[in-house]
């Protein structure tokens, strides 16, 4: 992927991800709702993986998945970021983190599209809530009305594929001293939130790579987990 191609798609993903969050802003309904299947998610996710997340050798890969791709957290600024990388692109990044940029671009547009999705059905239901956490038995209300599995399996892939390219990275000869290298300019050009990502998840993916088979064997336990999760979900929404 050239630089020139890669920028492009990247400010396409976010300037989705932005029109979502204006209409968010319009609709504090839709937001509340929005931050309650995120929440959902997270905790979800937390709990699926209890056993990676107690083992030292999976706990850092695990937790960067929750934190960076899982995650109730808000991501403006990261998003901020990404709306000027293209202009930085060129100068900063070599080909292999371009495309990791890219890869994590796109995920979250299509992750704040679903949530945004399901955020539609429930913004009703979600407002009688009073702050009180979201049901299992509302989102898959939510997850039922939504439907699209192609676009869950397409999301799941996303995140194998990130994980893959990160796999693949760590594994180039002077990487890792090339995005150290890219601390100063990055904080110059305003890109330090992406930068940390790309630093915390090299540094993960690292360490797991040096454990045989440890990357495989957390991303299979990934792609298995959640191929059942969204089985059993979407076994839910055709029975319906």
């Amino acid at each position: 992927m050239n630089h020139a191609l890669g920028a492009a798609r990247i400010r396409a993903a976010i300037d989705e991800v932005q029109a979502l969050r204006q209409l968010s802003a319009q609709r504090p309904e839709l937001r509340v709702a929005v931050h309650q299947i995120k929440t959902f998610q997270c905790a979800r996710f937390a709990s699926s993986y209890g056993d990676l997340l107690a083992q030292p050798v999976f706990a850092p890969a695990c937790t960067f998945f929750l934190q960076e791709l899982y995650s109730a957290k808000d991501f403006e600024q990261r998003d901020a970021e990404f709306s000027r990388i293209a202009g930085a692109m060129e100068r900063l990044f070599p080909q292999s983190i371009v495309a990791i940029a890219v890869a994590l671009a796109e995920l979250h547009f299509l992750t704040e599209h679903l949530d945004m999705q399901m955020a539609a059905a429930l913004a009703s239901e979600v407002a009688s809530l009073d702050n009180a956490p979201l049901s299992e038995a509302l989102y898959r209300t939510a997850w039922k009305h939504v439907g699209v599995i192609d676009k869950r399996q397409q999301q799941l892939n996303s995140v194998l594929e990130l994980g893959q390219g990160l796999q693949s990275a760590v594994r180039l000869p002077g990487i890792r001293f090339t995005l150290r290298a890219m601390r100063g300019p990055a904080k110059a050009a305003k890109l330090a939130h992406l930068q940390a990502f790309l630093e915390i998840g090299f540094d993960t993916f690292a360490d797991l790579a040096r454990v045989s088979n440890g990357v495989e064997q957390f991303l299979d336990t990934v792609q298995t987990r959640e191929t059942l999760w969204i089985r059993d979900m979407s076994c839910d929404h055709q029975q319906s």
